[in-house]
């Protein structure tokens, strides 16, 4: 088998429980099939339009020959180095492929102005901008980060008196704004498949087209693909998606916190993709699972968490439950291509299980017209509650600063947290810059004491911001922020990518304070420094 799952202790119960029903009502063959009914009626028009990822590996297959004639002229021109312009699904299902395969790409899916400088620029190892082809992946078209790095990108090329005509690769839905655009501007275009939303896309174009021109061998990952195709198709006890999906959404009370922990022998950063998969598709109408991306020696792990859920992903399932001895965990490994597809499966299955529509994301758009509307009426920054050793505090009700300190208002955050709740934090910085600001969610999951997720942003908007908005209301947020010198203009739009991270920022943090969510905002003005600072406090 390409796939193997797992599980023990309690997981073996809810699974006996569940799996039958599944079975019965022909679960595994409807999806295949194509049966928009399996989500209720009021979801039945969106599964309809929604469902084309269960045959993309077949779709997919002409483009393979497409890809690689393509790479093969942009090397044989001396353009090796590949930038990806994409949010979402659009961005780690190829980030996880290249990863995987060892092929370098850059992934863009930021509006720091210094992480899109980074990337104009490149780098002596992999290239320069003259060597550069940028990948503009946006489903709607109309994504702003996506649509601010290829006018910037297309800018500097002039500048250095090439044509971005060639060096532009765009995919996108048919008869999308983008497309349009892109071909009268004599770009190459990839149509994708129209039915198939962005965060089940990984076998499509968005997947693929990105990740081939980077020299991943996506051929073979559509072989592993394929191999699966049977296994989650039939309705059968031992399907393991419909093994997964019991596991991770049946049983009650559910254990709606999951966490993803990888060994990162075989396939790396698939807890990323898993991440944003599940939190878009499921967190919704008040309901939800949140996926949690911890490494091994995570502090929850060492807690007394009764609605945390392990999940580790690991070589080989069988071998390690017989050295390991996990009981009560969930236990998966298989080939990067099985695990997009038993995953997406599993997720869809998971939301007929929780009653939601799992293919809608009402709740994305909220922050990017909050967003907009701060870019149009360019407020004046409120002040914040004070400051400390250079880090500006912000909160969204003044008794969260009563104490006056840092780590008195992160204390006070902390309390805010409900039995069953969670810790968001949201780091609107340039990643490139100060990467090591992702360490500070170990210390604030031991601080705090309940899972503790961290998300770049604005990245995070398109995947688990769903969640953070239409899932249970028992989070709390801390905002990380930045103020630089560094900015960037973008052509042909009256703001620059510093006020446009700005705006993403301050809208998503108002439409979670607007929804009852507690927020605070550390603003670093001079984040290298400052970073100490937190991570102090944060302890």
């Amino acid at each position: 088998m390409s796939f193997e799952i797992h599980v023990s202790g309690h997981v073996s119960e809810v699974v006996e429980q569940t799996v039958p029903g599944l079975v019965a009502d022909l679960v595994a063959s409807g999806i295949t099939a194509g049966d928009a009914d399996l989500w209720g009626p009021d979801a039945a028009d969106e599964a309809s339009r929604r469902l084309g990822w269960v045959q993309a590996v077949t779709v997919s297959r002409p483009l393979v020959a497409e890809i690689e004639a393509l790479r093969a002229d942009l090397v044989a021109r001396g353009v090796t180095r590949v930038v990806l312009a994409g949010m979402g699904g659009s961005s780690l299902a190829p980030e996880v492929i290249a990863r995987t395969h060892g092929v370098p790409l850059t992934i863009l899916d930021s509006t720091a102005p210094g992480q899109v400088l980074a990337a104009i620029d490149g780098d002596p190892e992999t290239g320069g901008l003259e060597q550069t082809v940028l990948v503009v992946s946006s489903k709607s078209g109309s994504t702003v980060e996506t649509d601010a790095a290829r006018r910037a990108f297309a800018a500097a090329w002039s500048d250095l008196g090439i044509d971005p005509a060639d060096r532009i690769v765009v995919v996108t839905d048919p008869g999308s704004p983008l497309e349009a655009e892109a071909r009268a501007a004599g770009h190459r275009v990839f149509a994708a498949d129209p039915n198939v939303g962005g965060r089940y896309s990984a076998l499509t174009a968005f997947g693929l087209v990105p990740a081939g021109l980077a020299g991943a061998d996506i051929g073979q990952l559509l072989d592993e693909a394929d191999a699966t195709l049977l296994e989650v198709a039939v309705d059968d006890p031992r399907n393991p998606a419909l093994v997964l999906a019991a596991a991770i959404a049946g049983g009650q009370p559910r254990r709606d916190k999951l966490a993803l922990i990888s060994d990162g022998t075989h396939i790396v950063g698939l807890p990323d993709w898993i991440e944003q998969l599940i939190a878009e598709s499921t967190g919704k109408s008040g309901t939800g699972i949140l996926p949690v991306v911890m490494t091994p020696l995570s502090p929850e792990l060492d807690l007394p968490l009764d609605d945390l859920q392990v999940v580790r992903l690991v070589g080989d399932a069988v071998h390690f439950q017989i050295l390991e001895q996990h009981p009560g965990e969930i236990l998966v490994s298989g080939s990067l291509g099985a695990q997009f597809l038993v995953w997406e499966y599993a997720t869809a299955i998971a939301g007929r299980l929780l009653g939601i529509d799992p293919f809608d994301q009402p709740d994305v758009e909220a922050a990017k017209a909050a967003a907009r509307g701060l870019l149009d009426a360019q407020p004046v920054p409120t002040a914040p509650a004070f400051v400390e050793n250079g880090v500006e505090v912000r909160v969204s009700e003044p008794s969260l600063a009563a104490d006056g300190t840092l780590a008195g208002v992160l204390s006070a955050l902390w309390q805010r947290v409900p039995a069953d709740g969670y810790v968001a934090v949201q780091a609107y910085v340039d990643r490139g810059s100060v990467p090591q600001l992702a360490g500070v969610r170990e210390l604030i999951a031991a601080d705090a004491g309940r899972p503790t997720t961290f998300g770049w942003g604005p990245r995070f908007l398109h995947s688990t911001g769903q969640y953070h908005k239409g899932g249970p209301a028992n989070g709390v947020f801390l905002q990380i922020t930045e103020r630089t010198d560094v900015d960037l203009e973008i052509p042909g739009r009256p703001f620059t990518f510093g006020r446009l991270i700005e705006a993403q920022a301050s809208g998503d943090a108002a439409v979670l304070a607007e929804r009852g969510r507690p927020v605070v905002t550390l603003t670093l003005t001079d984040p290298a420094t400052e970073v100490l600072t937190l991570f102090e406090a944060a302890q």
